[in-house]
Order: structure tokens, then sequence, then C-alpha cells
């Protein structure tokens, strides 16, 4: 039988922020399916999720990809459970009630090559000198403005031939940034397919010694932070034609208890990038708009034109946001709301 490589992938416990761990194990014959890979464990003590003297946490398979940079290698992304089989606290995914597949998501994740030898973004000069500002930068072509194509090119091929469904990819604003998109029906889904592409970036990132940064303002002053904006929608959404139906969908993110519990799950230092600058909304205030880059949800232009029979778009989640998390705290809201 031929020997298959299963890298688990799982998120630690240093919260707000998780970090992804990952460990290989070998077994025969793999199906391809995560519901014939194993459950595991690990020691969760040496990922903030559990005390020495009674340290063993499991790794539930719920997601596998094709892993083409290995040879007969598969991506197994798993939950965190404790002995019991129950969620551990950590457990982002198994806040997500109710994913019947009807809400959509596509998430824009922003992130930023890191120079591991300068600490600064990639393709920036030495320390206490200065790239030109930002504006030449944005969608970029030529080697003075487009900076890291060839890693992008290659998370772009990689992810796809593992089955994620990447939609595109554009550099950013700020030198050195770029953003890639990912569209799945269904909440779980959707991050299974994020925090894998995520995973495969790290991967790269590894070979040319470059960090994946994904602080929600990686440098200060004038230059645009990371975001990770969440287009949603659900059958309401997608067929509804009526203006005032999004209004009070909109209304409901605006209550205090929603901006508040969406805020505590939408990004670590999420402060210092939504300021009202730079294509944000600020923190301490709530707004929405057709075609507004600088409100909290924007009412995509697409959307009007067809009659309101689309999509919206919260762009309050920073680059380092969990998307398991986002998209439940998504959920509960639209679903909040009595029509």
């Amino acid at each position: 039988m031929p020997k298959c490589k299963l890298e688990y992938i799982w998120l630690d416990g240093h919260l707000p922020t998780q970090q992804m761990r990952s460990k290989t194990k070998i077994v025969d014959d793999f199906s391809g399916d995560a519901k014939d890979a194993p459950m595991w464990s690990f020691d969760g003590s040496s990922t903030n999720q559990a005390e020495g003297g009674s340290s063993d946490l499991l790794l539930k398979p719920v997601r596998s990809f094709v892993d083409p940079a290995r040879d007969n290698a598969y991506l197994i992304i798993a939950e965190v459970l404790n002995p019991d089989k129950t969620p551990h606290p950590s457990n982002g995914r198994a806040t997500i009630r109710d994913d019947d597949n009807d809400f959509w998501f596509g998430f824009e994740q922003e992130y930023v090559l890191w120079d591991l030898a300068h600490h600064t973004p990639f393709g920036f000069p030495a320390p206490g000198y200065y790239p030109p500002p930002q504006g030449p930068f944005y969608c970029s072509v030529g080697a003075e403005y487009n900076i890291g194509r060839d890693m992008v090119e290659e998370h772009l091929d990689i992810c796809l031939k593992a089955g994620i469904n990447v939609e595109g990819i554009n550099a950013e604003v700020m030198k050195g940034q770029w953003e890639y998109q990912i569209f799945a029906k269904g909440a779980k889904e959707a991050g299974d397919q994020l925090w894998a592409a995520r995973y495969l970036l790290e991967r790269i990132g590894e070979e040319h010694n470059i960090r994946i940064n994904l602080d929600p303002k990686p440098v200060e002053g004038d230059w645009n932070g990371s975001g990770m904006h969440a287009n949603f929608s659900n059958s309401t959404l997608r067929t509804c034609g009526d203006k005032e139906t999004y209004e009070k969908i909109c209304d409901a993110f605006g209550s205090e208890e929603a901006i508040q519990r969406h805020i505590e799950v939408y990004g670590e230092d999420n402060h210092l990038r939504l300021t009202g600058k730079h294509e944000t909304a600020s923190i301490d205030e709530f707004s929405y708009g057709v075609s507004d880059r600088g409100a909290s949800i924007r009412i995509p232009i697409g959307t009007v034109e067809s009659g309101y029979k689309g999509w919206l778009e919260d762009r309050r989640p920073a680059s380092n946001a969990d998307p398991y998390k986002v998209a439940a705290a998504i959920i509960d809201t639209v679903k909040s709301v009595k029509l």
C-alpha cells in the first residue's frame, strides 16, 4: 500500500491572534476524504492550550486538501477538542452554528511580505530611508513598484492545485502588500479554505525567508493597513430586491451590542487600522453606504444595480482575524433581523 503524508493543521491557544501549528502523520492508502483521516493528539501545554499535568488534546479532521508541494500528501484542517471530545475554548470553528450553506462568504485577505533580514516590508529600503509615497503600488506593473510577484504567483498556482477556490489576486496599496480572494458556500467551508491558503502561503514564505505579515497596521504613518474584508450573502440578500430589507440588516450591525461583538472578533490591534483614514471607518463609529469604502459596511454598486439582489461587504475585519469567528458573528447578526 502507498504511504500518504497527512499534514494536520490546527490553531493554537495564543488568543486573540492564534497561530497555525502543524505536524505530519504517515498513514497507509488514504482516501483523500477527511472523514477517513484518524483522530490524532498533541501536547497542548506547548501551544498555550493545556496545563503540563494534563496536556493531551485531540485533533479532529474536518477538511482535507491535496498538498501539491509534497508527493502523495494532503493538508488536514483539524478542530481542537478536549479529551472528552467537546470543543476546546480556542476552537473558533465550533462557534459557527446552523451552517447550512445558505450563507456565502468571500474573504479578501490582505497581507504584507515582510523581509526578515531588514525588518521592513519586502521592497522597502533599509531602515532610516523611505520608499516613495503609496499610490503607484496598487495593481502595479514593473520591477520598481511590483514586489514579490514570483511568490504570489507560486501561491496562486499551488492553491488552485490544492482545490482552494481563489478567485483573484492583486498587488495592494502599500509597497510589498498583496491580496487574494477566497469564495465558498458555507461558513465553515470558507474558513477551512482561507486557513489552508494561509498555511500554503506561510510554507512559501519559509522557502524565501519572508514572513507573511498579517498585522492590521504593519507600518506606521501614511500607509494603508491590512484587512480581511468579508463579503457575505444569504438567500434573502441574494433575492429580496428590496432596499429597505438591506437597510434593516445594515442597521442591525450598528447596534451597540452588535458593534462590540463584531469588533471583539475582528482582529487584534484593529484600532490601529480603523482610524477613518486609508479606506477605513473609525472603530468608534458605525456607518454604511453604497460604494463607500470609508464605511463600516459597503453596499456594492453591483448589488444596487441588480435591484438590491446581491451581497454586503463588512470592511472592518483585520487581516489577522479568524474567518470562523468573523463568519459566526455575521451569521448571528443577520439572523437576528426580523423581516
